[in-house]
């Protein structure tokens, strides 16, 4: 009974904060916004000059949102491009909390989108709620001590 009535409180609040607009993503797009990843930290190899490869853990930035939500689907585009610029430097992740109820519930959400920042250790630094634009996400990870760079400015 427990369980049932968290569920409808997170369906209530979700369906609160997006509108029900119909969604023309396409079924390619779709898949790969709902893509999942369940370990907090990621580990990237790293070069060296020995014949064992190392690794190096990351910081994560994962967003917490739906397919059908107006400001989740503003911030896609963000979340790509940060995923594209700053491969192997964060790992940026997408859950569909609308396609993965127990997600929401996993992570406490409120509201979506909400982003959560984590150290390479897994441990949360920051929660936003709400729309979060590419300068400001690259800000907060400044002001919590990462400065990401591009490849074209290696």
């Amino acid at each position: 009974m427990k369980k049932l009535l968290t569920l409808v409180l997170l369906a209530t609040l979700v369906l609160s904060a997006c509108s029900n607009a119909a969604d023309t993503t396409s079924a390619k797009a779709k898949a790969k916004k709902t893509k999942q990843t369940k370990a907090i930290v990621k580990t990237a190899p790293v070069k060296s000059d020995s014949a064992q490869a190392k690794t190096v853990k990351i910081p994560k930035l994962v967003d917490l949102g739906a397919g059908k939500c107006i400001p989740c689907k503003m911030m896609a585009p963000i979340l790509d491009q940060l995923e594209k610029d700053f491969r192997g430097q964060m790992d940026v992740v997408f859950i569909d909390v609308w396609q993965n109820a127990d997600e929401g519930s996993k992570y406490k959400i409120r509201v979506i989108p909400t982003q959560i920042f984590y150290s390479p250790e897994g441990r949360e630094l920051f929660r936003h709620e709400g729309f979060y634009s590419r300068e400001d996400i690259l800000a907060k990870w400044k002001e919590l001590g990462f400065n990401f760079t591009t490849e074209s400015k290696k």
